[in-house]
């Protein structure tokens, strides 16, 4: 399975942000591009104009971000984040502790990770490590400093 057809957990409000931002994309952001774009080539010399080189490199950026969003989405698996949970997976709610402090993590799909919330992607090096496991068990991970060791107090 190559990357394009590989799964995305996500759940039902990080899919619809998603299509949000898609939809965003595709109709205001387009056309802000193609304005941009045309006012540019009014002013003539195309060999060092750049305001016209710039609004094309937007206009890849963007074709580039909808083409990545629309294959998320459409490779998209929704999460139920109400299941209830026995080992660490994607929808997972945890509760580890690590050089005597506590830490909550919810494990998402990688289109929703970010660390500051607590979401981490079950393909982080945290993910990865806790992923399987259970209440109770002590995960090892190693990091370029050695190795650190996570006790699971919760999943749920």
């Amino acid at each position: 399975m190559n990357n394009l057809e590989k799964p995305v957990y996500v759940s039902a409000d990080g899919l619809k942000k998603l299509q949000a931002e898609l939809e965003e994309l595709r109709t205001t952001k387009r056309t802000e591009v193609a304005e941009r774009i045309h006012a540019a080539m009014e002013f003539g010399d195309y060999s060092e104009n750049s305001e016209l080189e710039q609004a094309k490199n937007d206009q890849a950026f963007l074709e580039g971000r909808i083409m990545t969003l629309e294959q998320t989405i459409k490779n998209a698996q929704l999460i139920d984040d109400k299941a209830k949970h026995d080992l660490v997976e994607v929808g997972s709610h945890v509760t580890i502790e690590s050089d005597g402090g506590k830490e909550k993590y919810v494990i998402v799909g990688s289109a929703e990770a970010s660390p500051g919330e607590g979401k981490i992607s079950n393909e982080s090096p945290v993910g990865r490590a806790l992923m399987g496991h259970k209440a109770g068990e002590t995960v090892r991970m190693s990091v370029p400093a050695g190795t650190i060791e996570m006790k699971i107090l919760t999943v749920s």
